[in-house]
């Protein structure tokens, strides 16, 4: 592990050079490039440096006890290097975990997917609460939200909905929650009280950068059609919505939001390619399927990972069995808690695995 921190100082010193030569700060695109990465780094040398000095520190207490007589001072010098040894071995847990591979789409950000499931119309106005607590986590991350296209029900439910989520990490923060998630409660149209159980499918893809992906023209079939749900006067007035089919694969995705055809358009587009790189990435290869298995992050669509039971008050997630008794704050977008611990979870996984 020395050897590739030694390595990774080095690198990071050569950027550090680079990031001020005024000939690389011309090239607006490139000196971008560097930055990013001399700031991806910049954890690990500073951890580094910690540790280096932690274990110099170490070393000098240890000379200095082989050489004290007053009984006190050996007692301090003692208690300085238990403490020294205790710190020392959290900083080379911390540094493994920043030495682990990077997930390239963390930093992105996210177009979010939630779909009722079973449970009809309970399932649609879940799916809508559901909405409302990541717009809510959205916001106190002061990350920007835009509904990109969405399908109402009567009753204020929604029977699916695209969210796109702005915002420097909203990919590493919110992938952990891809999956299906459950709701046990007494719906406001049951009479007799009985609590139902329904399901939401949600699908957390990373938005891919324009010269990430591209998708041959011949492979697509593009129907327009009128809009419908609420949205007034222009709702069923022209044919401005848009349904995109990639037809080797059949991911179909439809967008309707916009007044303007070129906008949706524009966005179903960005949706498509989103859906086409998780799509790609999920049949790459045997190594990746078993790779998403051993971790937290990436679960299978059709994994139950939590529960939202409201007559207890309880959420459970089924990953890593935790529960918490606070479902009102969790509905409000308090989920950093939870979030914390699956990416814990996620990481000392990982460890396992190398």
């Amino acid at each position: 592990m020395i050897d590739k921190l030694d390595s990774i100082v080095k690198k990071y010193e050569e950027l550090t050079a680079k990031i001020v030569d005024k000939d690389i700060i011309a090239d607006n695109k490139t000196w971008q490039k560097l930055v990013k990465e001399h700031s991806s780094l910049t954890p690990i040398v500073e951890k580094y440096e910690e540790l280096k000095k932690c274990e110099k520190e170490l070393k000098e207490n240890r000379e200095l006890l082989k050489q004290e007589k007053d009984e006190e001072l050996i007692s301090l010098l003692n208690e300085e290097i238990e403490n020294g040894k205790v710190k020392e071995e959290k900083l080379n847990e911390e540094l493994k975990i920043l030495l682990l591979p990077k997930d390239e789409n963390d930093d992105k950000n996210v177009i979010m997917e939630l779909r009722a499931g079973a449970g009809g119309d309970e399932a649609a106005l879940f799916a809508g609460d559901l909405t409302r607590m990541y717009m809510m986590y959205a916001e106190k991350h002061r990350f920007k939200t835009e509904i990109l296209n969405q399908n109402e029900i009567e009753l204020g439910g929604i029977k699916e909905i695209t969210i796109q989520i702005s915002g420097h990490g909203a990919y590493s923060k919110l992938k952990y929650e891809s999956g299906v998630h459950r709701v046990q409660r007494v719906p406001e149209t049951e009479s007799q009280g009985r609590v139902h159980t329904s399901t939401v499918t949600v699908a957390v893809l990373p938005e891919l950068e324009e010269v990430e992906f591209t998708i041959d023209d011949k492979d697509l079939r593009i129907d327009t059609y009128r809009s419908s749900g609420a949205g007034g006067q222009h709702v069923n007035k022209t044919d401005s919505a848009i349904r995109i089919t990639h037809l080797p694969t059949n991911i179909v995705v439809s967008c309707q939001d916009e007044r303007s055809q070129l906008k949706n358009r524009e966005k179903a587009m960005m949706i498509l390619k989103s859906k086409l790189y998780d799509y790609y990435q999920g049949q790459k290869n045997k190594e990746y399927a078993d790779t998403r298995k051993s971790q937290v992050g990436t679960g299978d669509r059709s994994e139950r990972i939590r529960t939202y039971n409201y007559p207890q008050g309880r959420i459970t997630d089924h990953r890593i069995n935790y529960t918490s008794y606070n479902l009102t704050e969790f509905m409000n977008g308090e989920i950093d808690e939870l979030l914390t611990q699956l990416q814990i979870e996620d990481q000392k996984r990982k460890l396992e695995n190398l």
